[in-house]
């Protein structure tokens, strides 16, 4: 089911454009393994042995986040690492956020 959001590339939002719906949004929840909604925000929280993996996973989504050129907010600690997405152009979550979402999972089972 990701692997449809894994082969897409975000698109740059424009002005106007709105965020998604309820139901678009626990459409493409429903696709993502762990993923949870925090108000405008989806988040997840990754598990490692120690800092050093922690950190090479965050660079990986520092990498991959760039090309995409959609961003997420990171928390970061010693063996884990909390992701959070939301498109603050939209006021809430667009298909950008999903598609950055089911990519970061992707880095994870590397």
């Amino acid at each position: 089911m990701t692997s449809d959001l894994l082969h897409q590339h975000c698109q740059a939002c424009k002005t106007g454009d709105s965020a998604l719906s309820a139901n678009e949004v626990a459409e493409l929840l429903e696709r993502l393994d762990g993923w949870a909604l925090n108000g405008l925000r989806i988040s997840k929280t990754y598990a490692f042995k120690d800092y050093y993996q922690t950190i090479a996973f965050v660079n990986a989504i520092a990498w991959m986040t760039h090309r995409e050129d959609h961003h997420p907010d990171l928390q970061v600690g010693y063996n884990h690492c909390t992701v959070e997405y939301s498109t603050h152009s939209v006021g809430g979550l667009s298909t950008n956020d999903f598609i950055c979402a089911a990519k970061v999972d992707a880095l994870y089972q590397s």
